[in-house]
């Protein structure tokens, strides 16, 4: 929705890892070797193709690599493709809540595929061709889940059907709104089709979020959502989450 042309330009170049910060100990773990064993809530590192090279410093975001994304797209330009992007998996969450939160921080639309494990792998296969096309690329964020009990409850439906979920994520992430539900044999026209008006609604009723308020009116709502992990930072390296006051082990 609020997505920088730049980045998108940008991102038909790389594969973009995304680490869940506070889904488990091993994820921390890597945010921490890009931090010199500090941990924080994000970390940004370009990595060659082997996954271990590291072809620029690592700082908490690109704006610690560099100013420019044109810099770091010259990078991208030194390595060919070896492989058809359609062969690409797509980026998954590791829970539905997780992806609702994350959907909202983004202000993304959230394309749910839910369905039993032999539907969720075909449609997998099927939409490689949607999430990688240049006009969606970027713009959305997808979750496949064939547990209906892990997000019958944050969409308040009473629907167990497999199929495409489009949903509208509310401004804290807790909850979202069905918009569409499509079969799983939709073909990629209209599945496009559909993801762009709703993305296009999205983008009139929705404003921009201002971190610093949103944080305010989330803590005087009571808005929490419960992690694997506990809540905080280690800015100083010692191993130990430097708490802060009212965070306890949740975030907010």
């Amino acid at each position: 929705m609020f997505s920088d042309p730049d980045v998108i330009k940008a991102s038909r170049k790389f594969i973009c890892v995304r680490i869940e910060s506070y889904e488990s100990e091993e994820n921390q773990k890597i945010v921490r070797s890009h931090l010199g064993g500090r941990f924080e809530n994000t970390a940004f590192c370009v990595i060659a193709p082997d996954g271990q090279k590291r072809l620029t410093r690592s700082g908490r975001g690109p704006q610690h690599i560099s100013q420019n994304f044109d810099d770091i797209a010259v990078i991208a330009d030194q390595y060919k493709s070896r492989g058809d992007i359609l062969n690409s998996r797509i980026p998954d969450f590791n829970s539905f809540a997780l992806a609702l939160n994350v959907s909202s921080a983004d202000q993304k639309i959230l394309l749910l595929i839910a369905g039993n494990e032999d539907e969720i792998a075909a449609a997998g296969k099927r939409i490689r061709s949607v999430a990688w096309d240049e006009n969606v690329v970027g713009r959305f964020n997808y979750d496949f889940e064939s547990d209906s009990g892990s997000w019958i409850a944050p969409l308040s439906s009473k629907s167990k059907r497999s199929g495409f979920y489009i949903v509208r994520p509310e401004e804290f992430g807790l909850e979202g709104e069905i918009v569409k539900l499509l079969p799983l044999n939709t073909s990629k026209e209209t599945l496009l089709q559909e993801m762009a008006v709703a993305n296009r609604d999205y983008a009139k009723r929705t404003k921009k979020k201002v971190y610093s308020s949103h944080v305010v009116e989330g803590r005087k709502q009571g808005k929490r959502i419960e992690m694997a992990m506990p809540f905080g930072e280690d800015r100083d390296g010692d191993g130990k989450i430097d708490h802060r006051g009212g965070a306890g082990n949740r975030r907010k």
